[in-house]
């Protein structure tokens, strides 16, 4: 099932590590929200277990990691390995920022779900979201 008029997407973008430049990720932020869904978006510096905890508390159906820093092998798997054990692993990880072309391989392989490079126009990202994120019924 997808977006329906009585329950928007819920989707919480984050800035995860050390990472100080967050143009990308709120133009994301209001991109979604612009486009129907309810957009959470948790500023800079913020920890792993912070934007799992939000999700959570958030009830969201995906998260959206902004990763500019380097850090995406060790930041998405730690985020996917908190759900997992927030019993919560039911919301999609996408995210998107600088990141090699191999490790965009790796990552899908760990769960990410898909990642956005640099060019990706905000129409392809909310064409992705509204085709893949699923309601649970």
């Amino acid at each position: 099932m997808k977006e329906s008029p009585e329950q928007p997407i819920r989707i919480l973008i984050a800035k995860a590590g050390l990472d100080g430049h967050d143009r990308g990720a709120r133009v994301i932020a209001r991109a979604l929200r612009d486009a129907g869904m309810e957009v959470i978006y948790t500023g800079l510096h913020q920890t792993p277990e912070m934007i799992v905890q939000s999700a959570i508390q958030e009830d969201v159906q995906c998260i959206g990691l902004s990763i500019l820093s380097g850090a995406h092998m060790v930041l998405f798997p730690e985020v996917l390995e908190l759900l997992k054990a927030s019993k919560a692993d039911d919301i999609v990880v996408f995210g998107g920022g600088i990141i090699p072309r191999d490790d965009v391989v790796a990552l899908k392989d760990m769960g990410v779900k898909e990642i956005f490079l640099p060019g990706t126009s905000t129409k392809e990202v909310i064409a992705w979201v509204k085709e893949n994120i699923v309601f649970p019924k």
